[in-house]
């Protein structure tokens, strides 16, 4: 798979396309996705997909949005899904203001496109002018077809973005799983803590995550930690250690990894959450805080069947 950041940087002669922002690449995104390389495969040209960032809510001043997946992490799962090319373009007003005529021209100029796969609710182009309809209507003079992908639903409605970051948001991770298709992660450099955990028999890894990634509620979490290639069993504090630190504002995302003992200062480890097992709390001593912390340990031992 190749990444670009720019539409500018690529030139192809001959392509099918998907365009949209895709954050999490979850099951719907994927029904879309295995349409596009299927196809695309099936007679031997690249499979693309166009994505964008910053999050044009985020220009369009709706708001802070944290994200599922950054740039980086969304080109890797599309690759893994059979993607060729993944575009990762600048957005800002110049390109919202660019017409779904003019769109559609750079893309066939730039990617020979033949095919442009669309979900259910897409839109491109100048106050999102662009939809099926009008794609179909440019493609008849440009030289390309359009297909539409049917929403994915199930029981809780049609699965989007925004429902997942919800889910995200009050610590809900295995229904947030479920709508990804894979647990929802966290990665990040192991940085010094306050280096608390080892003086009270259990060590943590300290994981300075991206504030541009939504992270779960705060709370205890049963995780699969990799690290080096490896995968652990991990319960996992995010919050601020009220029974030492109260005051503390910033979240701090702390792993203790069950069964073992490597220093992995400064590695990259990545945390998938699988279940919430109950909130932060205060605790009156540290006799207390660590029976909890014993507890925590063999309910995530249990929920992730290393018992």
């Amino acid at each position: 798979m190749e990444h670009y950041r720019s539409l500018e940087k690529v030139k192809l002669l001959k392509s099918w396309v998907t365009v949209g922002v895709f954050d999490g690449v979850h099951r719907g995104h994927q029904q879309i996705i295995q349409r596009l390389t299927s196809g695309a495969h099936a007679i031997g040209v690249p499979a693309v997909v166009i994505t964008f960032d910053p999050h044009p809510a985020k220009v369009f001043g709706r708001g802070e949005i944290n994200l599922l997946t950054l740039p980086e992490e969304r080109a890797e799962l599309l690759g893994n899904m059979g993607v060729d090319v993944v575009v990762t373009h600048p957005f800002n007003r110049d390109v919202a203001n660019i017409t779904a005529s003019e769109f559609m021209q750079t893309l066939r100029d730039r990617l020979g496109v033949d095919h442009l796969v669309l979900g259910y609710d897409s839109t491109l182009g100048r106050n999102r002018e662009g939809n099926a309809t009008r794609l179909t209507e440019i493609g008849l003079g440009l030289g390309y077809t359009v297909e539409v992908v049917s929403a994915l639903s199930d029981e809780s409605g049609v699965i989007s973005s925004t429902e997942i970051r919800k889910l995200i948001t009050v610590g809900n991770v295995a229904e947030a799983a479920r709508l990804l298709g894979r647990p929802y992660p966290l990665r990040g450099p192991v940085v010094h803590g306050d280096h608390r955990g080892r003086t009270i028999g259990f060590p943590t890894a300290n994981v300075e995550y991206s504030r541009e990634k939504i992270i779960p509620a705060g709370g205890i979490y049963a995780c699969w930690a990799k690290v080096d290639g490896q995968k652990y069993g991990a319960a996992v504090n995010i919050g601020i250690n009220p029974t030492f630190t109260p005051e503390k504002r910033t979240m701090n995302v702390e792993a203790y990894l069950l069964d073992f003992q490597r220093d992995i200062y400064d590695r990259n480890l990545e945390l998938e959450f699988i279940a919430r097992l109950r909130d932060e709390m205060r605790f009156d001593s540290v006799n207390t805080l660590v029976k909890q912390i014993w507890d925590d340990v063999e309910m995530t031992r249990r929920i992730l069947g290393t018992a």
